[in-house]
């Protein structure tokens, strides 16, 4: 039944792409799990609607106008933070909703509103073409190598921003960084999952992976399966049910952190249960 799903070449290709999607979301969202930037990660997964509206309507590259919108949006973050009194989580929310209302508004003049708007949302997996898998490629390796170089900086800001400073190291540049590296996962996977649900795969297999380990390498390894069974099986629940490719598969990865949660209280129940009659 699952080998069947993937016989058709559409198929095929939307699993690749899912897969790739996976492999940067899980490395920059362990990252977003730890530092508790889930709320900045949705934020600019909004924040790239602009972006694509204009490229979908003035017939260039989406992953460009995505790539400007973050680009933009991190900007005016960092000036609404730095110059104002408004605390960070205000400024995202800000542009949260600002940036979100605009690219709605820029679609809306599109002859065929609703489409563009299901798309932009919520992805067109089964649409995902040879020049995406490219880009996804490159957006991933991109991810990988960052990940590698800069892992000594990217943990020393998530544990103990003052003790990266006096070893040398430089914190807000390595949190640039990672808000460049958030915005890359986030826009390579549009195409995927959509600009809404790839919010998803960001954070619900990190955060399934921090429940069963500390270790931040392995946390990366078992997000990235976790993330491999969701593509999987929402894919394949997507072609036998007709239901919509993105959202099965962003749902499943936010299911998984439920399932595996349960387990681990029933698991720590056991054992405190098991403690007490020693006791």
């Amino acid at each position: 039944m699952v080998l069947d799903a993937f016989e058709p070449a559409f198929m095929q290709r939307a699993l690749v792409g899912a897969l790739l999607a996976v492999v940067a979301t899980s490395l920059v969202g362990t990252w977003v799990v730890l530092r508790g930037l889930s709320f900045l990660g949705d934020a600019l997964a909004h924040g790239v609607i602009p972006g694509i509206a204009l490229a979908v309507l003035w017939g260039f590259n989406p992953v460009i106008g995505a790539l400007v919108a973050a680009a933009v949006m991190g900007i005016l973050i960092s000036v609404v933070t730095s110059r104002t009194r408004i605390r960070e989580d205000a400024s995202i929310g800000l542009l949260f909703v600002g940036m979100l209302s605009l690219g709605i508004v820029i679609v809306s003049k599109a002859r065929s509103f609703a489409t563009e708007v299901t798309a932009l949302l919520f992805g067109d997996v089964l649409g995902v073409s040879r020049d995406d898998i490219r880009a996804q490629m490159i957006g991933a390796a991109v991810v990988v190598i960052a990940t590698v170089v800069l892992y000594r900086p990217f943990l020393a800001l998530t544990f103990n921003r003052m003790k990266a400073r006096s070893l040398g190291m430089r914190p807000t540049a390595a949190h640039v960084a990672m808000l460049v590296l958030i915005a890359i996962s986030i826009v390579t996977s549009f195409q995927a999952v959509g600009t809404l649900l790839v919010f998803g795969l960001l954070v619900g297999p990190p955060a399934t992976a921090s429940l069963l380990t500390n270790r931040v390498p392995v946390m990366m390894i078992v997000s990235m399966v976790f993330g491999a069974v969701a593509v999987v099986a929402g894919l394949t629940i997507s072609f036998h049910y007709g239901t919509a490719g993105g959202a099965t598969m962003a749902g499943l990865s936010v299911a998984q952190f439920f399932v595996v949660l349960a387990g681990v209280e029933i698991i720590r129940a056991v054992r405190e249960y098991r403690h007490a009659r020693l006791a």
